[in-house]
């Protein structure tokens, strides 16, 4: 698949270079060209100099060719013009934006525009960090007998596949956010470094299953 990233700041470079690494092609987009550094001198993709949603740099930058297209700019007015360009004009499927106002990002939502609200993501990664231990719960059913709570997930687990999860903790993942984004997840998908898991289980298996996944997993794991 071929990517188009708007914005090589750190989270712009650091995006291309795994999508690269992944296998896949890349152009990033930016006016600085002082920006590319970040880049490396590893990194094999397009450095297109110019404005993200700006017609002839997105062509320039393959947009017409793209699978997705990620604008991850300082500028919040960029961000949302550019994702609506390479959406509405271009026809990119996947497409999202950076927005630091959240309340501007829930916006942008509702109007069928995925966004990163980077404060509140932010803000999560955080509180995750600060406060690692207990379930948070998002949701029970009416009888009270089955709850969605994310879960706290040991960093050994990192790099199984979430069904492996599962089975160890006698829970359902329902969906896991990763990078600001809720998806639900194949069965291939394998838990990375800082996704929030969120599970599917019996409420008086909450606390058990909670225990299992905050620890290392066991050897037949």
């Amino acid at each position: 698949m071929h990517f188009v990233i708007m914005g090589c700041g750190r989270v712009g470079s650091t995006l291309a270079l795994t999508v690269e690494q992944r296998g896949h092609s890349v152009a990033v987009v930016d006016q600085d060209t002082d920006a590319f550094r970040r880049l490396g001198t590893s990194f094999t993709g397009q450095r297109v100099t110019g404005v993200g949603f700006d017609h002839d740099t997105l062509v320039e930058a393959g947009i017409h060719q793209a699978g997705a297209f990620a604008a991850v700019s300082s500028g919040d007015n960029s961000n949302i013009l550019a994702a609506r360009v390479a959406r509405e004009k271009f026809g990119v499927e996947t497409v999202v934006a950076r927005i630091y106002d959240p309340g501007r990002a829930e916006v942008y939502q509702r109007l069928g525009i995925p966004t990163i609200a980077t404060v509140r993501w932010t803000a999560d990664q955080v509180l995750r960090r600060l406060v690692p231990e207990g379930t948070l719960s998002e949701f029970r059913d009416a009888s009270g007998r089955v709850a969605l709570v994310e879960v706290p997930v040991h960093e050994a687990w990192v790099g199984k596949p979430l069904h492996v999860l599962e089975a160890a903790a006698g829970v359902r993942v329902a969906y896991v956010t990763r990078l600001g984004q809720g998806m639900v997840p194949a069965r291939g998908t394998v838990h990375q470094e800082g996704d929030l898991v969120h599970v599917v289980v019996a409420e008086e298996r909450t606390a058990a299953a909670a225990a299992v996944l905050a620890a290392a997993p066991g050897g037949g794991a």
